[in-house]
């Protein structure tokens, strides 16, 4: 362990100040071997300090990195984590809520890859959760893209879980590399292709899963003519827990580019309602003629910052979980990040472009 050097302090309340900042910053501790403390974590929010996912992702992480966590209980503001040395094998993470299993993936999957094996990660919670990308979000657009990196992982779901009751369970593999590789996604060509599911599960009746697609697929209808839209009703038979409805909708491009729209049911809410929204979160990523959505924005910048060279994404209006994230990252690394306006002639909208000048971070367990 680097007891040498002092801890970096990563300020929990800057810019967007939710968990993104602690899963960003205690994943590049882990990877770079910093220690970091990071204070007035969620200090903003309406319940501040760590919530049980949180606090259930540093553990994991820390768990990962053989580290030692300081701190860390339910509404905690401050955290000190002091890494060690990454440990492949098998890690177990229960959020005991429905706190979200994609949540843990996000923080736990870059550590994953500086380890000397192949890791197996157990993860327990809610698999299609609010706030959260839903599990079909992680499988069917962060997994593709973020495989251009050189990344290889495999994901299970062996349960899903849903708002309140959780209880889903998902076991992902992940193999190590010597270094991150740089993208470039700048391109985005023609939407080819829309597809979905919208399902139901538990006492809810298959109707609403037919409702949302049918309202989904209308809403699509009046911008998009010339696609065949597929959006599947699915009933969740045994691989379900609980109650729970929702959809998510993927556009596919020319060029390889993923977008998505997804929205969970919720009590009191009409199935046609969730369609819709569904829908116009994926007209408005398509909108904009950016190659990645604004979920997967700021999913891709530790990736990025980590990579050995430049990688360039254009990407639609930069959210503050993107600021957020690109603060973090060249705090805690030797990256450097531009973002760039860029007008274009095709679309109304104005696109830009993140620019990455990697640190090259090689994995010394290798």
């Amino acid at each position: 362990m680097k007891m040498d050097s002092a801890a970096v302090e990563i300020d929990g309340s800057v810019m967007e100040g939710g968990g993104q900042i602690l899963r960003v910053s205690a994943a590049l501790s882990c990877i770079t071997g910093s220690a970091i403390k990071i204070i007035k974590i969620r200090a903003g929010r309406s319940t501040p300090g760590l919530r049980p996912q949180h606090l259930t992702g540093l553990q994991l992480v820390s768990d990962l990195c053989s580290g030692s966590l300081q701190g860390a209980s339910i509404g905690s503001t401050d955290i000190s984590l002091t890494p060690g040395k990454v440990r492949s094998g098998n890690h177990t993470a229960d959020t005991q809520t429905a706190g979200s299993v994609c949540l843990l993936l996000q923080a736990a999957l870059p550590c994953a890859l500086y380890a000397d094996a192949a890791s197996q990660l157990l993860l327990k919670g809610g698999t299609n959760a609010e706030m959260a990308p839903q599990i079909d979000y992680t499988v069917k657009v962060f997994k593709p893209i973020v495989e251009k990196f050189g990344v290889h992982f495999d994901c299970d779901i062996r349960m899903r879980g849903y708002y309140p009751k959780g209880g889903g369970e998902v076991a992902v593999t992940a193999r190590p590399l010597k270094e991150l590789q740089p993208v470039s996604l700048t391109d985005r060509g023609n939407i080819t292709k829309i597809h979905g599911r919208a399902f139901v599960a538990g006492v809810l009746p298959f109707k609403l899963a037919k409702d949302m697609s049918a309202a989904a697929v209308r809403t699509i209808r009046k911008e998009i003519k010339e696609l065949y839209i597929n959006i599947q009703p699915v009933q969740e038979k045994e691989k379900a827990y609980g109650n729970g409805n929702g959809i998510i909708i993927i556009a596919e491009s020319s060029t390889g580019c993923l977008f998505a729209g997804s929205a969970l049911g919720k009590k009191g809410v009409y199935a046609d309602k969730v369609g819709i929204e569904a829908a116009e979160m994926l007209l408005r990523n398509l909108r904009h003629n950016g190659c990645v959505d604004e979920f997967l924005q700021d999913q891709l910048i530790i990736f990025m910052a980590l990579a050995k060279g430049t990688s360039r994404i254009r990407t639609g209006a930069v959210t503050l979980h993107t600021q957020t994230a690109i603060h973090i990252a060249e705090q805690l690394t030797q990256a450097k990040f531009t973002v760039t306006k860029s007008e274009d002639e095709l679309s109304s909208g104005v696109t830009y472009i993140i620019e990455c000048q990697g640190s090259g971070v090689v994995n010394p367990n290798l």
